[in-house]
C-alpha cells in the first residue's frame, strides 16, 4: 500500500462513524451466547451443531453463495426459497444485502474503498469491524441493491430482506418447545456466534495465510482449517480464480461438504446447469 493510499485509508478511518444500533445487536448476541455454561446439556450442544450446518453449510455457503450470489447451479425456484429461508436464519442479513456485498467483494477484490471487507484494512477489519460503521454504499438498500438487481426485482427477496430478523421468533419457539431454554441459548445465540465467526473467517483468515493454487488479483488463499469450519468455503484461492464454479475443493483432499450436497441434489435431478471447474484441470470433478 503506497503513502497516498495509507493516508486516505487513515482520513477514512478518522470519518467512520460507529452504527450503534448494529455495534448492540452484535454484542447483545455474544453476551447471551456466554450464557451457554449455565444452560449446557449435550442435546442442545447438538442442536446448535445441527444447526451450524444447516445454516451455515447449507443456508450461507450453498444458498447465499453458490446458488444466490454466483449462480453456480440452479434448483427449482420453490427450493431455492427454501434454502434462502434457511440462509436468512443465520442473521447474516437479507439475500440483496448478503449477495450486494460479495458481488461488490469480488468485483473490487481487497479494495480498501470499494470492497466492504476489505483484508487490506487489517484482519479485525474484514473479519467483523466492517459491520460496525455507517457506510451507505454497503447498508443502505438504495445504494447496495444495484450490485444484486436480479434478487432485487423478485418480491419474495425484497420480503426477505425486510422481515429476515422475525424468523428467529418461530426458531425459537419451535426450540424452546422441543428443548426449553437450553435449546434456545444454544440454538440461537450459541449457534448465531459459530455461524458468524466461521464464514467471516473467508473475509479475514483466507485473504491474509494459506496456499495459493492459481493466480488471481488478490492474496486469496486456500485455508484447510478455514474450510473444515466453514463445509468447504476455504479452499478461497479456488474461488476467487473460478468464483462461478459450484465446487470449491478441487484436489481429492480439498473436503468441501457444501459440494458434496450439491452434487447429491445434482444426482437427484434437483440441480441443473451445474457448474464444474475446466476441463484442462487435472483434479476436475467427475
Amino acid at each position: 500500500m503506497t503513502s497516498n493510499m495509507l493516508q486516505a485509508d487513515l482520513k477514512e478511518r478518522q470519518s467512520l462513524v460507529l452504527n450503534w444500533t448494529s455495534v448492540t445487536f452484535f454484542a447483545a448476541i455474544h453476551v447471551l451466547a456466554l450464557l451457554a455454561p449455565w444452560f449446557f446439556s449435550w442435546s442442545a450442544l447438538g442442536v446448535a451443531l445441527f444447526l451450524h450446518w444447516l445454516l451455515g453449510s447449507i443456508g450461507i455457503c450453498l444458498g447465499y453463495h453458490r446458488l444466490l450470489t454466483h449462480r453456480s447451479f440452479q434448483v427449482p425456484k420453490g427450493l431455492e426459497y427454501a434454502i434462502a429461508i434457511i440462509g436468512a436464519l443465520a442473521l447474516e442479513g437479507g439475500p440483496i444485502f448478503w449477495v450486494a456485498g460479495h458481488r461488490r467483494h469480488h468485483l473490487y477484490a481487497e479494495d480498501i474503498d470499494k470492497d466492504p471487507y476489505s483484508a487490506k484494512r487489517g484482519f479485525w477489519w474484514s473479519h467483523m469491524a466492517w459491520l460496525f460503521y455507517k457506510r451507505p454504499e454497503f447498508f443502505e438498500y438504495e445504494h447496495y441493491r444495484q450490485f444484486a438487481p436480479d434478487l432485487a426485482r423478485d418480491p419474495f427477496y425484497r420480503w426477505l430482506g425486510r422481515y429476515f430478523l422475525l424468523l428467529q421468533i418461530p426458531l425459537g419457539i419451535v426450540l424452546y418447545l422441543l428443548g426449553g431454554w437450553s435449546f434456545v441459548v444454544y440454538g440461537i445465540f450459541v449457534k448465531a456466534v459459530l455461524v458468524w465467526h466461521s464464514t467471516w473467517l473467508i473475509n479475514s483468515a483466507t485473504h491474509i495465510m494459506g496456499y495459493r493454487t492459481h493466480h488471481s488479483d488478490d492474496n486469496s488463499a486456500n485455508l484447510w482449517w478455514a474450510a473444515l469450519l466453514t463445509y468447504g468455503e476455504g479452499w478461497h484461492n479456488n474461488h476467487h480464480a473460478y468464483p462461478n464454479v459450484a465446487q470449491a475443493g478441487w484436489k481429492w483432499w480439498e473436503i468441501d461438504m457444501t459440494w458434496w450436497v450439491i452434487l447429491a441434489l445434482k444426482n437427484l435431478g434437483l440441480a441443473q446447469k451445474v457448474v464444474l471447474p475446466p476441463a484442462a484441470h487435472p483434479n476436475k470433478a467427475n
